[in-house]
């Protein structure tokens, strides 16, 4: 009976050993896999967080470009800072209108030349006065006014090209001393804001009675932005004015190659008549 009960004692122990392995085993995978399905989830309420945090730091770094830009704006003094500006906005008004006048004036002269030329070989001066009449840019109107007068000799015909080639070339370079005056006064503007905050810093120093940092570094505050959008302005008007000059520079070459051009249709047509 003894060795019965130790027998059953045995198994009974046995069985409940291997029925506690057994329920580890299937609760470790299940734990993994919770841990498998945590894990991810919270890596991407982690990703999600980050981005957001990118995206706040970025529209605050935006906010505060722009804060930071009208600060030093107020900070340059709003009576040099303001009129910085003006000349900026004035300077680049009259960029705009050139601009826009020079490519309108800058047409196919060589295409208009072929068509002067045939009305001209069929003796057809009525047909190249309108033709001249009904075309926009510089090289029309010298042209028009060479064919009212070719009739009357070359040198007359001569004398009315440079004569009326001047008159369109001062048509081309108008306000243009405008533009670089703007050029010259922005930067003297800052400088004098300059030499204005050496004064506001030098009377603080007299009223305070000490040179420190603190008391020097408004005066040179304002000192420093406003030489920085003088020079600012200027550099962008400089910019404009170089482009202008380059186009009209074009152009009075054009006018140069037609005005020979008309002398020779002048000559040709006297000869045939």
């Amino acid at each position: 009976m003894k060795k019965l009960f130790a027998t059953l004692s045995c198994m009974a122990l046995l069985t409940l050993g291997l029925t506690q392995m057994t329920y580890a085993q299937e609760a470790a995978p299940a734990a993994t896999d919770t841990t498998e399905e945590v894990t991810p989830a919270v890596a991407d309420e982690a990703v999600e967080v980050d981005m957001e945090a990118v995206m706040e730091q970025d529209a605050t770094a935006d906010q505060t470009f722009h804060q930071a830009l009208k600060t030093k704006f107020i900070e340059g003094g709003a009576d040099f800072m303001a009129l910085i500006a003006l000349v900026l906005i004035l300077g680049l008004v009259l960029c705009l209108e050139r601009i826009i006048y020079l490519n309108l004036a800058d047409n196919n002269y060589e295409a208009f030349l072929r068509k002067l030329e045939e009305a001209l070989n069929r003796g057809d001066m009525n047909g190249a006065k309108d033709i001249a009449r009904n075309t926009r840019g510089p090289v029309a109107s010298i042209a028009y006014q060479a064919l009212m007068r070719f009739d009357q000799g070359i040198d007359v015909v001569e004398r009315s090209i440079v004569s009326y080639g001047g008159v369109q070339g001062g048509l081309l370079e108008k306000n243009l001393s405008w533009i670089t005056l703007f050029i010259a006064i922005a930067p003297s503007l800052g400088f004098l804001g300059t030499v204005v905050g050496m004064v506001m810093a030098f009377d603080k120093i007299e009223k305070v009675g000490d040179i420190s940092p603190t008391v020097v570094a408004g005066g040179m505050k304002v000192a420093l932005i406003t030489t920085i959008g003088g020079l600012i302005v200027a550099m962008i008007l400089q910019v404009f004015y170089n482009y202008i000059l380059s186009k009209v520079e074009s152009i009075l070459n054009r006018m140069e190659d037609a005005s020979i051009t008309l002398v020779d249709f002048a000559i040709k047509y006297n000869l045939h008549k």
